[in-house]
């Protein structure tokens, strides 16, 4: 292929154990997952309707990469998310073949400029700048699915400089892993390679300079990073 300008690189992600890396289409995301983030945002959860975003695929930091503070922002939160990873994809899936298309299971961060999100949702305006911004995906190394399962009782959580901020079970989800990926498939062609961050418990709060965080997926995951 003669391309006009040189391809941009692969964006992927390490996988556990393994010399071999994960390589990322596209990253779907669930807001409003646990009902305890839902009330302490000010919002409900409409269980009917769920409240999907993306982050573009360059979004990520990985491989133990600092992560830059963003611009246009004096108010960058934390999301701890279990972070699910596809190895097929589909149209209209039901929720009882959702399972046997996950390829593997990370823990990451949605990072969010909140005083943007804000005044987004003020005007009733899309959350694309507040959520889909450089470098808002962090992300773990993936642990295939073959290889461990995570179950309601695992553990969700994000300590910062040493300190645990969100803490909950996986069982806390509104919507399930499979019923996620069920409703993404009506709105999207869901592929291999895709990503999808699957909502974040209670007690988001403002990550600054200089700050370290550690977040993990009890027996499948964990992700440490430092803010610059």
């Amino acid at each position: 292929m003669n391309y006009a300008i040189a391809p941009s690189p692969t964006i992927s992600l390490p996988i556990s154990g393994s010399e071999q890396r994960f390589p990322i289409r596209r990253i779907f995301c669930i807001g409003r997952n646990y009902a305890d983030h839902a009330r302490e945002m000010g919002a409900t959860v409409d269980k009917e309707t769920p409240l999907f975003f993306c982050k573009p695929a360059d979004a990520v930091v990985t491989d133990g990469a600092p992560l830059p503070y963003p611009q246009a922002t004096a108010d960058l939160h934390h999301e701890v998310e279990m972070v699910v990873a596809l190895g097929g994809g589909g149209k209209d899936i039901a929720p009882d073949q959702a399972k046997a298309l996950i390829w593997g299971y990370g823990v990451g961060l949605d990072l969010t400029r909140r005083d943007l999100q804000a005044i987004a949702k003020a005007k009733s305006h899309p959350w694309d700048v507040a959520k889909g911004f450089d470098h808002s995906a962090p992300v773990s190394a993936l642990l295939p699915a073959s290889r461990a399962e995570p179950a309601k009782g695992t553990m969700l959580r994000l300590s910062v400089n040493g300190s645990v901020r969100q803490q909950a079970p996986l069982g806390e989800m509104v919507h399930s892993i499979e019923e996620i990926i069920a409703a993404l498939s009506k709105l999207f062609e869901l592929k291999a390679g895709d990503l999808i961050f699957t909502g974040t418990p209670a007690g988001v709060a403002a990550l600054h300079r200089g700050d370290s965080f550690h977040a993990e997926l009890e027996g499948i995951a964990t992700l440490d990073g430092t803010v610059i």
